[in-house]
């Protein structure tokens, strides 16, 4: 619990004034409320002046704020802030900044050089931050239009009536490692909307049929150049959900499995009813996943299995299924195939 002070939120949001001001005193905290800078300054100058004012610097300050750049964080610094929290935020995470700011100015009234030192790493550390998802941002928009030119080219040669059996196979290739990189491209904008708290799917009826044949379609091509045939058992044939990122989460759940997946064997992509709602599974024929594994499979970057010999999985498509899954309020899990794996997934009426 909190030690009786006092924090004065300011926002120009009704909704975001009273959501802070709820976590807030139920942690302990005592509450000022204002709707602008103007009113917070003036509801602060009747117990204490800010910054700027006479004691000022005692006076922690934590930014919060929709724009998440390094631009404004830089502006937030410059103010002299003490914490910067991008919107959406969660509950738990305002009261630990409020939290820690409180803790770093305690500690410069006592330590005010290991204050700045401790703060400037921290500044340093989130702007780096912030820096890096401007970098993945620009280099996504800016590489899908290339990508889409090249499948398209690869189109184009297919059609062409005078190519080669040679010139057609290179092209089916093309077409098929450009999908696979437009997926990726997909992926990674995605889970940049889920950080920001703009992953909000759209449900809708959707017949399970022509969308799987849809998935199955798309990575035809790719299994049978390894081997492997796509099959589907539909015992559940229809839910409600966001159709184009269930699609995606069934692509890139396929994909996975027919990475993983024996030459020879068999992907199967499977629905039945449970626990209200509907179960979907896609199991392969492969090495499985040891179960001390299964919860960092879903993580960023987290490679498993032959994954980390062949590197053909940089380890973003199975974090963008669970992102997609838990913003649909349902779950996702692994289970022992015997062999192989199955992934599992449940949505529930959205």
């Amino acid at each position: 619990m909190a030690s009786g002070a006092t924090i004065l939120v300011v926002d120009d949001n009704a909704e975001n004034r009273a959501l802070a001001k709820a976590t807030l005193e139920d942690d302990g905290y005592g509450v000022v409320l204002a709707s602008d800078g103007e009113a917070g300054i003036a509801a602060f100058v009747r117990d204490r002046p800010v910054r700027a004012l006479p004691g000022g610097g005692d006076v922690p300050v934590v930014f919060v704020t929709a724009l998440r750049d390094v631009e404004t964080f830089d502006r937030t610094v410059l103010a002299g802030g003490d914490d910067f929290l991008a919107k959406p935020f969660r509950p738990n995470e305002l009261v630990a900044r409020v939290q820690a700011a409180l803790k770093l100015r305690r500690l410069a009234t006592e330590r005010s050089e290991l204050y700045a030192q401790v703060k400037h790493q921290r500044d340093d550390l989130q702007r780096l931050q912030f820096q890096k998802e401007q970098l993945i941002a620009f280099l996504v928009h800016d590489l899908k239009n290339p990508v889409n030119a090249i499948a398209l080219q690869s189109e184009l040669v297919l059609r062409d009536r005078e190519g080669t059996e040679r010139s057609k196979r290179a092209a089916e290739k093309i077409r098929e490692e450009g999908r696979s990189l437009l997926r990726m491209i997909t992926t990674l904008l995605d889970i940049a909307r889920a950080d920001e708290g703009r992953l909000v799917p759209v449900p809708q009826p959707i017949d399970l049929d022509p969308l799987v044949t849809s998935v199955i379609a798309e990575l035809e091509v790719r299994a049978q150049s390894l081997g492997v045939h796509l099959a589907a058992q539909l015992e559940a044939p229809a839910l409600t959900a966001d159709p184009e990122l269930l699609r995606r989460v069934l692509e890139n759940l396929t994909e996975n499995a027919i990475r993983h997946a024996p030459e020879g064997s068999e992907v199967t992509i499977r629905s039945r009813a449970a626990q209200g709602g509907v179960e979907l599974r896609v199991q392969d024929a492969g090495p499985g996943v040891p179960a001390a594994q299964r919860a960092r499979v879903f993580e960023r970057f987290v490679q498993h299995g032959s994954d980390k010999a062949t590197r053909s999985n940089r380890g973003l498509g199975l974090a963008f299924c669970k992102l997609a899954v838990e913003a649909h309020g349902g779950r996702i899990w692994i289970e022992d195939g015997a062999p192989g794996a199955v992934f599992c997934l449940w949505l529930g009426s959205c």
